[in-house]
């Protein structure tokens, strides 16, 4: 048998391929982003090959690092599903986006493990798609426009208002929607601003600063950048906590809703059934 790469090389690469952020992955693994870059630079010269691509605003897999990335995630998961045969505690995976995540899931976690104590929680945030039958996951909450495949259960599990967002401060420069085109206009990876716009009436480029993920253009309105427009629910705590407002009375109906998704025959299915219900509950 070839002597294998060092197992922390292997898990800095599959948490790093999983959330494409160096960072992300440190967090996970609870060591530096210096150290996770360090650990996969090595296995790139181990190997010989390079399984990054490094971008300004995190990572892409090369088509070696898709290869190496898929089989490596299975025995990741062959290795914790054999540990779990000796854990007293269940564990249910969820995959989430991380905006969903930070701004919805993780904050109401706490309900989740008082009420079922017994049950473990493992959160996989990222924005790919997670694949059932190879990543282990269990149960998924995704935004879509429609039911993903006929394989899968989908529920819609919120509303599809989007609401305009801003601080406080901002908010006392925007008292009618033309204002809108001389303020900065947060954008996420949805895009929905023109469209926005477009029922508003409204013509013109107003200036644009786009983020990769909703839950940055929230912080960014947070931090008093601009405004951004956001489902309700993902920007509810923000408001309630006094840290965003909604200057407008404007809002987006669109059929881009959340659901939540499970395999139409779950292999943990009584696991699956209570974690679908408080999700459910929590709305």
């Amino acid at each position: 048998m070839p002597a294998l790469p060092p197992l922390n090389a292997l898990r800095a690469f599959e948490a790093s391929a999983r959330h494409l952020n160096f960072r992300l992955a440190a967090e996970e693994l609870g060591v530096t982003q210096g150290a996770v870059a360090q650990q996969v630079r090595g296995l790139e010269a181990r190997l010989g090959e390079q399984l990054f691509d490094r971008l300004p605003r995190g990572l892409n897999l090369t088509e070696a690092g898709r290869r190496f990335h898929s089989p490596l995630r299975r025995a990741f998961r062959l290795i914790e599903g054999a540990v779990d045969e000796f854990s007293p505690y269940a564990q249910v995976t969820i995959s989430v986006t991380p905006s969903f995540a930070s701004k919805w899931l993780v904050p109401r976690l706490n309900d989740f493990t008082a009420r079922h104590p017994d049950i473990q929680v493992q959160v996989d945030a990222r924005e790919k798609l997670a694949d059932f039958n190879r990543d282990g996951v269990d149960i998924a909450v995704r935004q879509s426009r429609k039911p993903l495949g006929k394989e899968m259960q989908a529920v819609p599990l919120f509303s599809t208002e989007f609401m305009v967002v801003c601080s406080p401060e901002l908010a006392q420069r925007v008292t009618n929607a033309s204002d809108l085109t001389r303020q900065v206009l947060l954008s996420d990876s949805h895009g929905l601003w023109p469209l926005f716009l477009e029922r508003a009436g409204l013509q013109g480029k107003p200036r644009m600063m786009n983020f990769s993920q909703t839950s940055l253009a929230i912080d960014a309105a947070v931090s008093g950048q601009g405004l951004a427009l956001a489902n309700a629910a993902l920007v509810a705590s923000e408001i309630t906590l006094g840290r965003l407002v909604c200057p407008l009375d404007q809002v987006l109906v669109d059929d881009l809703s959340f659901y939540v998704v499970t395999p139409q025959k779950p292999r943990q299915p009584d696991l699956v059934a209570k974690m679908r219900d408080w999700l459910i509950s929590q709305v």
